[in-house]
C-alpha cells in the first residue's frame, strides 16, 4: 500500500468501560474521502451509531480528530473537531475548539480519539509518545475547566507550553445539555453539548503532551510556502487591523453596534437596540481593553493573529479578576442578550461561562428567556429560588450560571435549554424562546437581520451552523459579492446555503481555523497536495464537505429528524419591531425556500431525504439501503 503522507496514520480507541486503548490504521482511502475532523467523524458515527442509542448511552460514540493540516505551519493548526450524537437535538453535532491540542494530538502519533463506554469512576486520558493511559480522575471532580488543566499539568509535571488539556466543567459532570469541552483556557467545543457527552463517559479531561511525532508531508516546503502566501493575505488587507488579526472578534460587538446593523442580539430578541451608554460601548472595544486590563497574549498553534488574551481587570467592581478576553458571541450572550452594559461584568459572566463548562450561546439565550419570562411574570421568586432575573442584573446572571452548571434550584430546569426550559415554564414561554425546532439555539446575532444565516441555522444537520464563508467565490465558478449573504432575500438566502454549503466543513475537516483560514479554498487545497501528494482541486474540497453534510443528513434522517424540525421558533423567525428588518419576516417564504433547498442538495422535496444519486454521487451508496426501500430506489 502507498505510504499515507500527511498522517500519523492512527486513531486512538479508547473503551472506556474495559478502560482499554487500542490503535487503528487509517488507510489512504477513507482519508482522501473523509479527511478528517469533522468528515471521519461523520463516517465514524454513521457507521458505529445506530438509531436508538441514545445521547447518554454508552454506546455513544465521542470522536476528537484534527486533519491532514494539523500541526503545521498554517495558522491556527491546533484545531480539532468534536463529533458526536448530541442532547440538544438528539442528532448528529460536530463543533471545533483551538487552541494546542490538535496539534499535540499530531505529534503524540495519532490523527484523532474514538472514545466508548462508560468509565465506572471519573478518569482522564493522558496521550504522550505514541501511546495512551487512562488515570484516576476522581479528585478532579467539581474543578472547573481552568482548574482541571492546572490540576493535571502539576500531576504529570507539565508545562502549559508542553501539554494540552481538554476537559469539562461542573456543567459537563452534571450532565447539562448544553455543556461543551474546553482546550487550553478559552477554547471551546460547545455547541451542541459535546460535553455532556463527555460527562456521560465518566471522562473528565483529555491531556496530550507535545511529543515528537511529526507526521511526513510529501512537500513540506509546499505547506510552509502557503502558509506564508496565507500570511501576506491577511496583513494586506487593511480590514484586517482592527479585525480578526488584531483583536479576533473582540471588536464586533462595538461595532457592529455602531453601524446599526441591528445584528446584535438584543434582550432575547424584545428589540434590535442595544441601548447603552457612548463611553459604555467604549469600554467594549479592543483597544480598551488592551490599553487598560494588563493584557497577555494566549496563542493557538502558530497564530500569528492577536486574540484570546489573559487579562486583569483593574476597574471596581471586579479589580483583580483574571480572565481570558472573550471572543463576540461571549460578550453578547453575557452583554446585550441579557440586557448588561458595563463590560467588566460582561467579561466575568462570560468566564465563569467558560469556568464552569458552559457554551456561552445557549446560556445566554437561556438566561434571556428567563429574564422575559420573570418581567412577564410567567416566574416569580419562588419559582427561581429568590433569584431576581431582570435585564442588566449581572449578580443574578452569576447566581444562575452558577446555579445551571450544578442543576441547582431552578438552575436544573434552565439545564435543559431554552426549548426545553420553555416548555417547562409553560403558558406564553414557548412563544419567547429563540432556537431551531431541533432544539438547538443559534450563533450570537440577530439572525432575522441576516436571512442566509438564520436559515443556514435551522437547516444545518451538526448543531451549529455550516456556513458559507468562501474567501473567493471564483475558485468554484462563482461570481457573487459577498455582501449578499447579509440580505434579507429569499433568493440569495437559497443560492447562499446551496452553492457555498460544504465549503467550510471542509475546512473543519483539515484540523485549521475557520478565522484564520477565510475558507479559501484554493489555498487550503494546495496545502493539502502539498501534504498528501494527492492533486486535490477546490472541487474535491467542496465534495469532501458536502459528503460530509450528505452524511450527517442521513443519520439525523434514520435518528428521528423530519422536514418539520428544519425551522425556527416563533421568537426566532419574528419581525423585527424595530431596526433595517423592521416588520419583516422569513416565515411567509420559509416553506418554499426549504422544498427548494431540498431539491438543489439533491434530497426529497417533502422529506429531506437524500436520494440514491445524490448519496452515490458522494460515494456513500452503502446509505441508500439504510434510507431507501427496495421499491423506491431509484
Amino acid at each position: 500500500m502507498d505510504e499515507l503522507y500527511g498522517y500519523a496514520g492512527r486513531l486512538l480507541r479508547v473503551d472506556l468501560t474495559g478502560e482499554r486503548t487500542t490503535d487503528e490504521k487509517m488507510d489512504s482511502q477513507t482519508a482522501r474521502q473523509y479527511l478528517g475532523g469533522t468528515g471521519i467523524g461523520a463516517k465514524i458515527l454513521y457507521e458505529e451509531v445506530p438509531p436508538g442509542v441514545e445521547w447518554s448511552d454508552p454506546d455513544n460514540r465521542l470522536i476528537i480528530a484534527s486533519g491532514p493540516l494539523g500541526g503545521t505551519s498554517i495558522e491556527g493548526s491546533g484545531t480539532i473537531s468534536v463529533v458526536t450524537k448530541g442532547p440538544m437535538t438528539n442528532g448528529g453535532l460536530a463543533a471545533q475548539a483551538n487552541g494546542m491540542f490538535g496539534a499535540f494530538l499530531r505529534l503524540s502519533g495519532y490523527d484523532g480519539l474514538v472514545l466508548q463506554g462508560r468509565a465506572k469512576r471519573w478518569v482522564y486520558l493522558y496521550i504522550h509518545d505514541g501511546r495512551a493511559e487512562i488515570g484516576d480522575a476522581s479528585h478532579l471532580a467539581g474543578k472547573d475547566t481552568w482548574e482541571t488543566g492546572d490540576a493535571i499539568r502539576a500531576e504529570l509535571g507539565c508545562s502549559e507550553q508542553h501539554m494540552s488539556v481538554a476537559s469539562i466543567g461542573p456543567a459537563g459532570e452534571n450532565l447539562v445539555r448544553f455543556s461543551g469541552i474546553f482546550v487550553d483556557r478559552g477554547h471551546a467545543a460547545g455547541h451542541g453539548g459535546p460535553g455532556a457527552v463527555m460527562g456521560s463517559k465518566k471522562l473528565k479531561a483529555i491531556a496530550v503532551a507535545r511529543g515528537r511525532l511529526v507526521p511526513a508531508f510529501k512537500d513540506e516546503q509546499g505547506i510552509s510556502a502557503i502558509a506564508k502566501q496565507f500570511h501576506t493575505d491577511t496583513l494586506n488587507n487593511p480590514a484586517e487591523k482592527e479585525g480578526h488579526y488584531g483583536y479576533g472578534t473582540l471588536n464586533s460587538l462595538r461595532n457592529h453596534t455602531l453601524a446599526n446593523e441591528g445584528i446584535v442580539p438584543v434582550r432575547n430578541y424584545t428589540t434590535t437596540i442595544y441601548d447603552i451608554e457612548p463611553d459604555k460601548l467604549e469600554k467594549f472595544s479592543g483597544a480598551y481593553i488592551r490599553s487598560h486590563f494588563n493584557p497577555r497574549p494566549n496563542p493557538c498553534w502558530r497564530c500569528s493573529f492577536h486574540h484570546g488574551y489573559r487579562i486583569t481587570i483593574t476597574e471596581e467592581p471586579f479589580k483583580g479578576h483574571d480572565a481570558i478576553e472573550p471572543e463576540y458571541e461571549c460578550l453578547a450572550a453575557c452583554g446585550p442578550l441579557i440586557g448588561v452594559t458595563d463590560v467588566t461584568a460582561a467579561i466575568v459572566l462570560a468566564n465563569e461561562v467558560d469556568r464552569m463548562g458552559l457554551e456561552a450561546n445557549e446560556t445566554g439565550w437561556t438566561i434571556g428567556l428567563a429574564i422575559e419570562c420573570f418581567e412577564k411574570g410567567l416566574l416569580t421568586l419562588k419559582d427561581t429560588g429568590g433569584v431576581a432575573l431582570t435585564w442588566g442584573n449581572y449578580e443574578s446572571a452569576l447566581e444562575m450560571i452558577r446555579n445551571m452548571a450544578a442543576r441547582r434550584g431552578f438552575g436544573k430546569v434552565l439545564a435543559e435549554g431554552a426549548m426545553r426550559a420553555a416548555q417547562h415554564i409553560g403558558g406564553d414561554a414557548p412563544k419567547f424562546a429563540v432556537h431551531t425546532m431541533k432544539g438547538n439555539t443559534p450563533r450570537g446575532h440577530d439572525h432575522r437581520q441576516k436571512w442566509p444565516m438564520l436559515f443556514d441555522t435551522c437547516v444545518a444537520e451538526m448543531a451549529n451552523d455550516e456556513g458559507f464563508t468562501i474567501a473567493n467565490p471564483a475558485d468554484i465558478g462563482l461570481s457573487i459579492k459577498p455582501s449578499k449573504r447579509l440580505a434579507i432575500s429569499p433568493e440569495d438566502t437559497l443560492l447562499w446555503n446551496v452553492k457555498f454549503k460544504g465549503g467550510d466543513v471542509f475546512v473543519d475537516s483539515l484540523g485549521v481555523c475557520r478565522h484564520a483560514a477565510k475558507t479559501d479554498l484554493k489555498l487550503h487545497s494546495q496545502a493539502v497536495s502539498a501534504a498528501t501528494g494527492w492533486d486535490f482541486t477546490a472541487q474535491e474540497a467542496m465534495d469532501a464537505g458536502m459528503r460530509a453534510v450528505t452524511l450527517f443528513r442521513a443519520f439525523n434522517i434514520k435518528h428521528g429528524h423530519t422536514a418539520e424540525m428544519d425551522a425556527p421558533s416563533p421568537r426566532y423567525g419574528s419581525a423585527p419591531t424595530d431596526g433595517p428588518a423592521r416588520g419583516q419576516s422569513i416565515m411567509s417564504h420559509f416553506d418554499e425556500l426549504r422544498r427548494k433547498y431540498y431539491d438543489q442538495m439533491g434530497w426529497d422535496v417533502k422529506t429531506g431525504k437524500p436520494l440514491p444519486g445524490t448519496l452515490r454521487r458522494f460515494g456513500l451508496g452503502h446509505v441508500v439501503p439504510d434510507l431507501w426501500s427496495d421499491e423506491t430506489v431509484a
